[in-house]
């Protein structure tokens, strides 16, 4: 084998390294509340959880904060920063445009039966993570139900937009369906599957307008879930 060759393939599949390592760890924490608003993460904790020494873990939460997740804490570690409820009003008030346009897009440019097939992928894995109570999985699968849509709409600018709200909806949605000690909310859950459920059927249907008065409904479920926490 081609010495030059082999090694640029190794460069390819090269493993992360340990601040990565770490960041995706607490990363993936703060997403789905396994690390909750308001909690001091300590770097001897997140150290041990990992595997590593404290210096991968300092890279990390800097990398971290400068993201918007948590404050550094000098001698004390990371605080794991909420949402702000002005950022979650703006998230949804952005969705909204986004969202409704796609739909109503989509469905003009005749591709409402194409997208209602891929949806439907995605509607199967809202069901199975909701009988399962597993909510990050159910999260996931909801930010990419929504995602289909806008990327099916096919304006660049408005799929790279909607791209940057990944992380926020990820935290929001998880947020919106646990209780506050944690537990899923399983008959929250299977509300918001059968909202999602209808969406596709209207985009399937190439009913434009109920796509997008449905869509309207579904975000408004979210904003009155802020109001009442």
């Amino acid at each position: 084998m081609d010495t030059a060759w082999s090694d640029a393939t190794s460069a390819l599949v090269r493993e992360p390294s340990a601040a990565d390592r770490v960041y995706a760890h607490v990363r993936a924490g703060v997403l789905d509340r396994r690390y909750p608003d308001n909690e001091l993460l300590a770097e001897g904790r997140i150290a041990e959880e990992t595997g590593v020494s404290r210096t991968p873990v300092r890279e990390a939460l800097l990398r971290l904060e400068g993201e918007g997740m948590v404050r550094l804490l000098p001698k004390r570690g990371a605080l794991v920063l909420p949402v702000s409820v002005q950022e979650w009003r703006d998230v949804l008030a952005t969705r909204l445009l986004v969202e409704s346009h796609s739909a109503a897009t989509v469905v003009a440019a005749g591709r409402g039966p194409t997208l209602a097939d891929v949806l439907d992928v995605h509607l199967d894995r809202l069901c199975s993570a909701a009988a399962a109570n597993d909510v990050p999985a159910y999260v996931a699968a909801d930010r990419d139900f929504h995602a289909a849509i806008v990327a099916a709409a096919g304006n660049a600018i408005l799929t790279k937009l909607y791209g940057t709200l990944r992380d926020r909806q990820l935290r929001m949605g998880a947020t919106n369906l646990m209780a506050a000690d944690g537990a899923p909310l399983r008959a929250r859950m299977d509300a918001t599957a059968a909202e999602h459920r209808s969406i596709a059927a209207a985009i399937r249907d190439a009913d434009a307008d109920r796509a997008v008065d449905l869509t309207r409904a579904h975000l408004a479920t979210a904003e009155r879930t802020l109001r009442e926490s």
